[in-house]
């Protein structure tokens, strides 16, 4: 959400950063309703002044006894309580109204975010490692016979329908090996707290990261008016919601795997085919509360950190800055690393770490106690460190051989019990 006070300074401003993004002026509609609402609440203030040394002069005549008089300033003075009733209730919808039209405009890109309309216009930052070469055509992961066995896609859709799978033997086990090798790096090496924590969220967490009002299509909620989080970054950021940290305790560095869903609203038709794509699958998740000047540092340090797993496994990726036009609406930067994937011949996404600023912690009213002054707003960011069921795809399709059977990661042989390599048969030797 939005400083108000920053709009009411400087609205050319505000709105030419929207434009960035694609987004039309609304400074003076935000501000019409805000001058209405502070002019409410002028007034009725004023009224309750009024309306206190009225009171104070029913006590007079009433000492006087002069009945007539108390009767008339009495009734005089509950007309006025119910103006000031009114007026009080007036500048409370009118201060949702503000509140409502603030959550739904997005956040206020970088200086160093590049302009675009969308994926097209996204700039790459860097590339490392090499795709592999192979004397066959590679396959993509759901056509290699070593895996066949261990992805069912037909027994999860009669489970559960599309965009579920079923994982088992020796493919279970490397996606399992995976999610522990990834918090095990990013708890022993990179300093994150490991955090374990609910998939189910009341509606007001998910408000506080920016899953809602818009985008509430792109969610699960039960009947008991439970969210299904889209990703742990709802659950790790909000740990700070309506608390204020100490300055001494920032940065906060969490991490947390876990299951996430996610309806894929806007994906009909996309990635179909494998399990690229699912309603239902497993992230690691990183979310760092910063103070404000460190958090743009901060997103390099993440971004090192989610890019370190592939280091590690020796996948091939590249790193891009999004534009302004394929940003996510909370970011004010963000850092997508793609990871090759030899089935399709390209780069896919496997991580997306953003800096929101104070965007969340305003929705939040997440804060941190300087040493001397008054508490001010810590900035947050998260980011993939990483998707796991992407990664077992990379590992899979990345290792693949010839005679049918995948190649592992030696980084990964720890956490499988020495095992190095996945058979044709689907067992792991």
């Amino acid at each position: 959400m939005h400083d108000i006070r920053a709009i009411r300074e400087n609205p050319a401003a505000f709105d030419a950063a929207l434009a960035r993004r694609g987004v039309s002026a609304v400074s003076s509609e935000i501000l019409a309703l805000d001058e209405k609402r502070r002019a409410c609440i002028h007034a009725a203030e004023s009224a309750q002044a009024e309306n206190n040394a009225a009171a104070k002069q029913v006590g007079a005549a009433k000492a006087k006894g002069d009945e007539a008089e108390f009767e008339r300033l009495r009734a005089a003075v509950a007309a006025s309580k119910q103006r000031v009733a009114d007026m009080q209730a007036e500048a409370k919808d009118l201060d949702q109204q503000l509140t409502d039209l603030l959550l739904t405009i997005p956040n206020l890109p970088y200086d160093d975010t590049p302009d675009g309309a969308d994926e097209a216009d996204n700039v790459e930052l860097r590339r490392e490692g090499t795709p592999p070469t192979f004397d066959f055509t590679p396959l993509e992961h759901y056509e290699i016979p070593a895996v066949k066995n261990g992805m069912d896609f037909e027994t999860a859709a009669k489970l559960s329908g599309a965009r579920f799978v079923v994982l088992s033997g020796g493919v279970a086990r490397i996606h399992r090996a995976l999610a522990q090798f990834m918090l095990d790096t990013h708890t022993g090496e990179n300093g994150l707290t490991e955090t374990w924590t609910p998939v189910l969220v009341k509606e007001e967490m998910m408000f506080g990261t920016g899953q809602l009002p818009k985008f509430g299509e792109d969610s699960y909620q039960t009947r008991e008016g439970w969210w299904l989080v889209p990703t742990a970054e709802v659950t790790l950021t909000n740990i700070v919601n309506d608390t204020i940290t100490d300055e001494s305790h920032l940065p906060r560095r969490f991490v947390a795997h876990t299951q996430c869903f996610r309806s894929e609203a806007g994906s009909a038709g996309r990635d179909t085919a494998g399990m690229l794509r699912q309603h239902q699958f497993e992230k690691v998740e990183m979310v760092s509360v910063t103070h404000p000047d460190h958090s743009r540092a901060e997103l390099d340090r993440m971004t090192d950190c989610a890019e370190g797993i592939l280091r590690r496994l020796g996948i091939a990726f590249r790193t891009v800055v999004l534009c302004t036009g394929d940003m996510g609406a909370g970011a004010r930067r963000t850092h997508d690393i793609e990871v090759w994937l030899p089935g399709q011949n390209t780069y896919r996404e496997i991580s997306s770490c953003s800096v929101c600023g104070d965007y969340q912690a305003r929705r939040m009213n997440a804060r941190y106690r300087p040493k001397d002054g008054k508490p001010e707003y810590v900035h947050t960011l998260n980011g993939s460190g990483l998707a796991v069921g992407r990664a077992l795809i990379a590992v899979l399709e990345n290792g693949q051989q010839a005679d049918g059977s995948v190649k592992l990661p030696e980084a990964l042989h720890p956490w499988l019990g020495g095992k190095t390599t996945l058979a044709a048969d689907g067992t792991l030797v």
